[in-house]
This record gives structure tokens, sequence and C-alpha cells, in this order.
């Protein structure tokens, strides 16, 4: 058989192996990537401190159940805040230890939000962003002595059960908060 004819034999082959199932190549596990983010934009400029204080908060339980999902946890938080005409401002936070938990993700927050000194701002979205992300498996879990943060630690899992049987959108408080407006 002429040479020209063997790499046709050899796709072929690789064809039919390939449509059998047949891949002799390695199994190359993905990395996920060493950042997360969720966003929200708002239909119209606000100056609301509550309207915005609830948005963080919807963004903070996305992110911690992302989070919970690929079973990584959070070094870092930042929050960018994007205003009328175009103007950012961004600030980041370290958390005291990494977390997934909407409860430690949420002071962080907070405390981002508050630093940004919000007055007059005329915001149109908001960013929080996981920086610094471990595998959950690498952080060390501490017993906790206060039943309120183990009850609180319980509900979020039952959460997690019940946006993984309804969808994403089934509880919590920033599901309250769209029903409610």
């Amino acid at each position: 058989m002429p040479p020209s004819h063997l790499p046709h034999r050899r796709a072929g082959r690789l064809a039919a192996d390939r449509a059998r199932g047949v891949d002799p190549r390695p199994v190359v596990p993905r990395a996920l990537p060493a950042s997360l983010a969720v966003r929200h934009t708002f239909p119209r400029h606000t100056l609301d401190g509550g309207t915005v204080r609830a948005a963080l908060l919807d963004l903070v339980v996305r992110l911690g159940h992302l989070l919970r999902l690929r079973g990584q946890a959070a070094g870092a938080l930042t929050l960018t805040l994007r205003f009328v005409g175009g103007a950012g401002w961004e600030t980041t936070r370290r958390l005291p230890e990494p977390s997934a938990h909407d409860e430690d993700l949420r002071v962080i927050a907070h405390r981002l939000l508050d630093a940004a000194g919000l007055q007059r701002g005329r915001l149109v979205a908001l960013a929080l962003k996981a920086d610094g992300l471990l595998d959950a498996g690498q952080v060390a879990e501490q017993l906790s002595l206060d039943p309120a943060r183990a009850s609180r630690l319980a509900a979020e899992a039952a959460m997690d059960r019940v946006r993984a049987r309804f969808g994403p959108g089934a509880v919590g408080p920033a599901a309250v908060f769209r029903h409610a407006s």
C-alpha cells in the first residue's frame, strides 16, 4: 500500500476507536479559577441604602452558594461599585480565615460597603468577587461552641439542599426580598 494512505488509515482507526468509547489519553481534571464573581445591575440608578444592602445580601448568598457547590473557600472579598457616569470604586479585604459560609462573607461584605461611605452616590451596579480561593478540604473547620452559629450553619446546609432540589432562587433572604418588592 502506498505511504500516502497511512494517515487516512490512522484517522479512520482513531475515529472508529472514539466511536466505541476508546480513548487512551489520561483524564486531566480542569483546575478551577482562583476567583469567582457575582454581579447585580440595578434597573435604574439608586440612592436607597436599603436597596443597596439587599442587593449586596443577594450577592453574598449567591457567592457563598457557588463557593460551596465548587468545594472552595474564599480568602478575601472584593467589592466593586459602579456609579452613574461610569465612575467606579473598588476595595478588597481579607477574611480572618478562608470561608464559604454566608455569615462570614456577609460580615466582610458589609464592612466593605461601609468603607465606601456612600452618601449621595447614584449606584448602577455592584459586583462581589471572592479572591484567593482554596479547596475547602484544605480549610480547617473549627468546632464552634456558639449554638447560634451552629444553628445558622445547619440552616445554610439545609438551604443548599433545597436549592439543589428546587433551584438557586428557592430560598434565602434574597428570595424573600425579590418577592416582597
